[in-house]
């Protein structure tokens, strides 16, 4: 059964969302956005891979950070998400596409409920803009002790 964000999910309620675009296609592509919780506070991480070979990893990263977002920004997180559904994650057709891949992980969730999808679609440009101007902010990166325990989580 779909759940909405917004109507059922609210913004306290949500631990984690990755968006996640990893293409194949020469030259590869590789971005990941993640927006988190942690100690009562909200963090924005980003990754970008580049390289001429497949499959790109970790070692291809060519820029990385996770910056503390503002009340206001994850408010502003959350706007971009409100009116998404999430549905159960299950087998998909569209594996091997590049994405993007899409999961949000919140309090009222038992282990499997996660696949987001923007409502409207049109929404999502606006999300990615939103990432965009986070990664240009130039702001000093968190506490580097949270970034070194954070690149174990998203391996």
């Amino acid at each position: 059964m779909a759940k909405t964000v917004g109507k059922d999910i609210g913004l306290k309620e949500i631990k984690e969302f990755y968006y996640t675009y990893d293409a194949s296609t020469y030259p590869p592509q590789y971005q990941r956005f993640r927006f988190f919780t942690s100690q009562g506070k909200y963090y924005f991480y980003h990754e970008k891979r580049e390289g001429d070979h497949w499959p790109l990893t970790e070692a291809d990263a060519t820029v990385t950070g996770t910056i503390e977002l503002s009340e206001e920004e994850w408010d502003t997180f959350y706007g971009h998400l409100k009116d998404g559904t999430v549905v159960d994650r299950s087998e998909s057709l569209d594996c091997g596409n590049a994405g993007p891949w899409l999961y949000l992980y919140w309090s009222g969730d038992h282990g499997k409920t996660q696949a987001f999808t923007f409502q409207p679609y049109g929404k999502r440009t606006g999300f990615e803009e939103f990432c965009a101007a986070l990664q240009k902010s130039n702001r000093p990166a968190a506490d580097p002790g949270l970034a070194a325990k954070l690149k174990d989580a998203v391996k």
